[in-house]
């Protein structure tokens, strides 16, 4: 089955419009640290310092503020073990793997031509 723009935008009138919540996911999600997040988590679980590794070049807070906004929308779950130091971990829920079912292959494409496409063929 296809989908096109105009046929999401014909079953739900008003998407995509200016304070509607489908451009705060969006934001959330295909945000520069929103994304690299979502993919690394898409292999597994991981504990802060190893997506802090994972995730080059973003910073402790905006790590924090990236997990809690994801977190908010349902995509990802966050696990505190009450030991010291502390441990917590994090994973995708089942919303957040469905939806990295369907940007992984984005990111597959993305990897395979952005060389290309940014002429460094």
């Amino acid at each position: 089955m296809s989908v096109s723009f105009a046929g999401i935008r014909d079953s739900a009138p008003n998407i995509f419009e200016e304070g509607c919540g489908t451009r705060v996911v969006l934001d959330h999600i295909m945000s520069k640290w929103g994304v690299l997040v979502l993919s690394c988590l898409s292999d597994g679980t991981l504990r802060w310092g190893a997506l802090r590794r994972e995730v080059d070049g973003i910073s402790e807070k905006m790590l924090a503020s990236t997990l809690r906004t994801l977190a908010d929308d349902g995509l990802v779950h966050r696990e505190s073990f009450p030991t010291v130091p502390p441990h917590v971990e994090y994973s995708l829920t089942p919303l957040g793997r469905d939806l990295m079912e369907r940007m992984l292959p984005l990111m597959a494409w993305i990897a395979e031509h952005s060389d290309g496409m940014l002429g460094r063929d």
